[in-house]
């Protein structure tokens, strides 16, 4: 839906099962018309699609044109996709398996292309659009420095390969699209600085040998480069990184690199308490499934440090300041008894808005419904509604 005639709002799809384009399209015949109804029921509602690699091929099928009629008929459109993961992501274990295949490979590659082209039919002519990826793989994959440098090349030379695509769609429709790379924990990008060093040490030079049959001068070249290749800044990723909002977007801005997506979340936040040490173990320890990783980082020396997953913090129990959690807690909520969330985040990067513009592509991402303790849980179509409404309150 469109808010103060400048952002794009909506929700990420990835929280409804979508192993097939079957089970996609159920789910969303399902719960879209309802959740329309009740945050926008007098003007068009956009969505973050999310298509895994099958359902993608199945749309691709003869399916493309009875999908987009259907959004018609119910006021809708698609604007942007999440295309990070591949294959399923629901009812059995993801875990880093969410970055495979990764950046370094064709698969990849061909799917964000075939999204694209996916995206650019489905969306209304002349919108701009964009589709969030991995943060090129998984770090742990990677013994030593050597491999891990000939996989940010790899991933690199392609995504610069889509870049070369976006380009040809610009000049020929004047369809802008982008591609949106989401930092992570324990993924390649997991904070500023490291955007920054992959544009300046990949991204910029193998773009310069891309171009060069079109012969710009290295300023269009890197200008090119950062217009088609953009972040997607996920606020509960970046509270991971214990970094302030506002100094990322100056940063990101001084580099002339966009954000092509806020995706809106919050992680779980646990602030220590020694008269309730127990207490608060057990209660963290609900949060405990093993369908998603859940990193945990805390700020020690100045350093952020990560445990790649809940049980290796629950295993040792040992004291600490404060924890954050990569579990996508609902955003509307700022205490879950004990436990917090990083919700404080999301005011800031809202905050910053008010005087800056950063992006104007926002999707709520709450995805862990399914895995929530259950006094948690309400019905998910009521939940994703109280979610933007309760962003639409905020950006009035």
């Amino acid at each position: 839906m469109r808010i103060k005639d400048k952002y794009h709002l909506t929700y990420c799809t990835n929280i409804h099962a979508g192993g097939d384009w079957e089970e996609t399209f159920t789910s969303l015949k399902q719960h879209l018309p309802k959740i329309k109804k009740s945050v926008s029921p007098n003007k068009s509602f956009g969505l973050g699609l999310r298509l895994g690699n099958t359902a993608s091929l199945e749309l691709d099928n003869g399916q493309l044109q009875g999908f987009k009629d259907w959004l018609s008929e119910n006021d809708c459109y698609v604007f942007t996709m999440n295309g990070f993961p591949y294959g399923n992501f629901h009812g059995e274990p993801v875990k880093d398996q969410v970055h495979v295949p990764d950046w370094t490979t064709h698969e990849r590659l061909e799917y964000t292309l075939r999204l694209f082209k996916q995206l650019d039919f489905l969306a209304p002519e002349g919108m701009e659009c964009g589709i969030s990826t991995s943060p090129v793989s998984y770090k742990h994959w990677f013994d030593g420095e050597s491999e891990k440098q000939q996989a940010f090349a790899k991933g690199a030379e392609n995504m610069v390969k889509v870049a070369l695509e976006l380009y040809q769609i610009e000049k020929a429709t004047g369809r802008y699209m982008h591609l949106d790379v989401e930092p992570e924990p324990d993924g390649f990008l997991e904070n500023t600085q490291e955007v920054l060093d992959y544009y300046q040490d990949y991204l910029v030079p193998e773009a310069t040998k891309a171009f060069e049959p079109f012969q710009f001068s290295a300023e269009k070249t890197e200008g090119l480069i950062k217009r088609y290749i953009t972040v997607c800044y996920d606020v509960c990723h970046f509270a991971l990184a214990y970094e302030a909002p506002n100094l990322t977007f100056e940063k990101f801005k001084a580099a002339n690199i966009y954000v092509g997506k806020i995706q809106v979340s919050a992680a779980l936040k646990i602030m220590y308490d020694s008269d309730r040490e127990e207490e608060l173990w057990n209660t963290l320890a609900q949060f405990n499934e093993p369908v998603y990783l859940h990193q945990v980082t805390e700020m020690v020396d100045g350093k952020v440090k990560t445990y790649n997953d809940l049980p290796i913090v629950l295993e040792k129990r040992k004291p600490f300041k404060e924890l954050r959690s990569h579990f996508h807690v609902p955003i509307f909520l700022k205490d879950y008894g004990l436990l917090q969330s990083t919700q404080d985040q999301i005011e800031k990067v809202l905050d910053h808005l008010e005087d800056n513009f950063v992006s104007n592509h926002m999707e709520v991402e709450t995805y862990t419904w399914d895995v929530l303790p259950n006094e948690l849980k309400v019905p998910i179509t009521e939940s994703i509604a109280r979610e933007l409404d309760w962003m639409k309150s905020r950006l009035k």
